[in-house]
């Protein structure tokens, strides 16, 4: 996901204070390094409902097309499943309604990912 000027940290630093804008809930950035050649870094965020869901499909689709960032994979409808995983390489952004994100508990299964601290408003 990182461009030419923009790292993978923050790049996912920028997903998630979209997210949060968005009032997107729980969000999480989980560092990979050391842990997990698929990726340098999760975002994990919970939508409250499969509209929201579609909604931050939307702005953070739109988000990436102006950083010049094409995802790895097609969107799908995201209502369907609850559950909406964009592979941007380095970045993997994980959107969820809660059910999803209770059952499939992606902190837990990467444990020993660290969690990365950032501020919701941009400095």
């Amino acid at each position: 996901m990182a461009g030419p000027a923009r790292s993978s940290r923050e790049a996912a630093l920028a997903v998630a204070r979209l997210l949060d804008g968005h009032k997107a809930a729980g969000t999480v950035v989980l560092d990979l390094a050391g842990v997990s050649t698929v990726a340098d870094f999760f975002v994990i965020a919970t939508a409250r409902s499969s509209a929201h869901l579609a909604g931050l499909a939307r702005e953070l689709a739109a988000e990436l097309r102006e950083l010049g960032v094409r995802p790895l994979n097609a969107h799908k409808r995201a209502e369907a499943s609850g559950w909406l995983l964009v592979d941007c390489g380095d970045v993997v952004v994980h959107l969820m309604e809660r059910e999803q994100r209770e059952f499939y508990d992606l902190e837990r299964l990467w444990f020993r990912a660290g969690t990365v601290s950032y501020s919701s408003k941009l400095s």
